[in-house]
């Protein structure tokens, strides 16, 4: 039997200090980027979006990839993206991600949600809606390592 997989990984993560370093002039090439990247892990950018400390994707990954593989690839390529491209030399993204699993059925109201972060923010700033997913998605985790 040939193997099929629906792998919908709604990821998060933050700049460095969590510092207002995405601009609105290039963040669209950013995310962009991001989903040539995960086309290169056979993984499928479905929504990208985000504020100027934090970015927001929805991907859909292939078997053949870890969760992790895909995080740090986006990551590490992006910085070296903006680096190169953009001459910020003062980016960073911060540590680690958040990576939260979606159903088939919950992909529009994530798509939704990802392209509503401008709205969305008026009401909370990106920590409280990180905590917010960390407990929706059942995770614990100790406060002093959120941010470093």
């Amino acid at each position: 039997m040939s193997s099929y997989v629906s792998n919908l990984v709604h990821f998060v993560w933050g700049t460095k200090e969590r510092r207002p370093l995405i601009k609105d002039d290039w963040k669209d090439r950013l995310y962009g980027y991001i989903g040539g990247v995960l086309k290169n892990k056979k993984a499928r950018l479905l929504a990208a979006g985000g504020m100027p400390d934090h970015v927001h994707i929805l991907a859909s990954l292939p078997s053949t990839v870890t969760l992790a593989q895909v995080a740090n690839a986006m990551k590490a390529n992006s910085s070296r993206w903006i680096h190169g491209e953009i001459h910020s030399e003062r980016f960073s993204w911060q540590e680690g991600y958040g990576a939260f699993s979606v159903s088939k059925s919950g992909e529009k109201r994530v798509v939704d949600y990802i392209k509503n972060q401008e709205e969305h923010h008026r009401q909370q700033t990106f920590e409280e809606e990180f905590v917010a997913l960390l407990k929706k998605h059942g995770i614990q985790y100790e406060d002093r390592y959120l941010w470093v």
